[in-house]
């Protein structure tokens, strides 16, 4: 499945409108939740505006599964309150929540057609059979699949049945929609593409909505928050914009991607780097550090590569390999003085204007660097 940009520049124009009622804030505070001794959430506070799209990112046994079950009434949690808007749900059950939630692997009745598994939820709660046959037909034009109504899921692709998944969720009007690793099943083209249609789709209805993932392309391209967790813990909220440029401690910045993690000793103000030949890395201290041991993190487009020493300030190292990703050349060095592989992000104006080969010598220069004392693992 393929979605070209004239399906997206359509495929939401169907006219198709959500309830005043359908978007609602969700605050779940103070959250704890055991399973015997293993504390998967603990005490988390977490809010989603009305009308916003919000990501629970953070690696595999974080609790950010576990957190969205209990937003959606599919596990209790051992203390703590969910609320739409000022009402606690707390203790109303899924059914009386209504959520409508997307699994990873799509969850679709094989032994139901497209048309069916969408008319599923209408029909349980017993709607007039003229609203159900109007609203699934409504739906899957929204989604630009109404050709597959009488097919079978086995007949779709990834891509599809994400969508009719997405839609059959929607089909009873729920009043917030939650994801789970929606895209995770699917090839990395089938996902790039599924997550502009669903940032399309979300700015066209702001259906409230939190959806779980472990990637952070895929939470930094979609989201209006995000929510980063770690351990059972909230780490950091904010845009991803804030969250990016203000990472609140170590563990933030180095699960955000690709990261150089250098050892430096903190001296008056002064982040130095290696003991025979000297670096002073350029910084911004975004957490108090006192003088002493402490962790320089640099991200590869925060290094320069040049031919000289320029300014003096720079780290001799050997190219292992150059990786051209598109807009991007990807190059990683050995600095053997310092031991260690250091990864380095150039434009390809500027890896075509030093013309670098595997294998030479050249000199690293860090531009920036973030400082954080050494007190987390992942």
């Amino acid at each position: 499945m393929a979605i070209g940009s004239s399906e997206l520049a359509t495929s939401l124009g169907s006219g198709y409108h959500l309830p005043a009622w359908f978007t609602m804030s969700i605050t779940a505070s103070n959250i704890t939740k055991r399973f015997g001794s293993f504390v998967a959430v603990d005490d988390v506070t977490v809010s989603c505006p009305s009308g916003q799209l919000v990501a629970l990112l953070g690696p595999s046994g974080s609790g950010k599964t576990t957190l969205l079950r209990i937003i959606s009434g599919l596990e209790a949690a051992d203390t703590g309150t969910v609320r739409y808007e000022t009402e606690d749900i707390t203790h109303r059950s899924a059914k009386d929540r209504h959520v409508g939630f997307v699994f990873q692997h799509y969850a679709l009745f094989r032994h139901m057609t497209v048309f069916e598994n969408v008319a599923f939820g209408l029909r349980v709660r017993k709607r007039p059979e003229a609203e159900v046959q109007s609203r699934v037909r409504e739906l899957l034009r929204l989604v630009r699949l109404e050709e597959k109504a009488q097919q079978y899921p086995s007949s779709l692709s990834g891509g599809q049945k994400q969508r009719i998944a997405l839609v059959r969720a929607l089909a009873p009007e729920p009043r917030v929609l939650l994801l789970d690793e929606p895209f995770g099943a699917l090839d990395a083209k089938v996902r790039m593409e599924l997550r502009t249609w669903l940032r399309r789709f979300h700015n066209e209805f702001h259906v409230t909505t939190i959806f779980v993932t472990h990637d952070q392309d895929e939470a930094f391209e979609v989201a209006d928050q995000v929510v980063v967790m770690n351990k059972g813990r909230v780490e950091q909220q904010g845009t991803p914009i804030e969250v990016f440029e203000h990472p609140a401690n170590a563990f933030v910045i180095d699960f955000l991607g690709n990261v150089n993690k250098l050892p430096v000793r903190v001296e008056g103000g002064r982040a130095l780097f290696g003991e025979k030949s000297q670096v002073e890395l350029p910084t911004r201290m975004l957490s108090p550090t006192k003088d002493g041991l402490a962790d320089a993190y640099i991200r590869p487009h925060e290094l320069d590569i040049s031919r000289s020493p320029e300014g003096g300030n720079a780290m001799r190292a050997q190219i292992v390999h150059i990786n051209p990703a598109g807009s991007i050349v990807k190059v990683r060095l050995l600095a053997e003085d310092f031991g260690l592989m250091i990864n380095v992000d150039l434009t390809l104006e500027r890896y075509r204007q030093l013309g670098l080969k595997s294998g030479e010598s050249v000199h690293i220069t860090p531009c920036e660097a973030t400082i954080f004392p050494v007190d987390y693992s992942i």
